[in-house]
């Protein structure tokens, strides 16, 4: 289970946990502007009763091309932000093909034939890793690419969440018992985890409590 420390991954962790796996929870330090989110990730994996959590690392701010990565670029604070391609700053090359990459790895020394993503393809900002013809590609690329797979394991990239909305979303992790005040979403958190209330990833968390009908427990600076 890939594990951000967001909303939607807690969300995913949570489905993965009623539908009886046991998860072993992933997070990843890519070069990421703030380290609140892993620390949310910690907590997150603890409450959901994660079987284990690890913290791994790939330098994608040695990549740079993000805003997420690199300090020199803006995080943008106004919508409609992204390019002609619709894409915004704020995505990272490459960022979910390598964490699932990372995930793969583990899954197959655990012996795991499932990998929990927790990409959305309805309330999202665009991002080309996040959309369904990706997942299966990837899925694909599980089987053959890996000792595991040639001898017959069944990869599959478990993305629950894909065509939900950020509002039902919401609604799934109220009922299955998240606490979503331990999540942190925002692309610019303090150091305290606490949401600037601005950018694309905070006016969709805030949009989708209020669509959901429930209370906010975002912590804003």
């Amino acid at each position: 289970m890939l594990l951000s420390g967001g909303l939607d991954s807690a969300t995913s962790l949570a489905l993965a946990h009623s539908m009886g796996f046991e998860t072993y929870a992933l997070s990843v330090h890519y070069g990421q502007r703030h380290a609140a989110e892993l620390d949310a990730a910690r907590r997150v994996a603890a409450a959901l009763h994660a079987h284990e959590h690890r913290v791994m690392g790939v330098d994608l701010a040695g990549i740079g091309g993000s805003a997420l990565t690199d300090t020199r670029m803006a995080v943008p604070e106004t919508p409609g932000s992204a390019g002609a391609s619709g894409i915004p700053v704020t995505y990272v090359p490459a960022r979910n093909t390598l964490l699932l990459s990372l995930a793969l790895g583990w899954a197959e020394v655990v012996r795991a034939a499932d990998i929990v993503v927790g990409v959305n393809a309805v309330d999202y900002s665009g991002y080309p890793d996040c959309r369904p013809a990706f997942i299966h590609a990837f899925e694909s690329l599980a089987r053959v690419a890996t000792k595991a797979g040639v001898e017959g394991t069944r990869y599959r990239i478990q993305a629950p969440l894909i065509a939900m909305s950020k509002a039902d979303i919401i609604r799934t992790g109220v009922k299955l018992g998240v606490d979503y005040s331990m999540t942190v979403s925002c692309y610019q958190a303090d150091e305290r985890g606490r949401a600037c209330g601005k950018c694309d990833s905070c006016r969709l968390r805030a949009a989708g409590f209020a669509d959901a009908g429930v209370a906010d427990p975002t912590r804003y600076a």
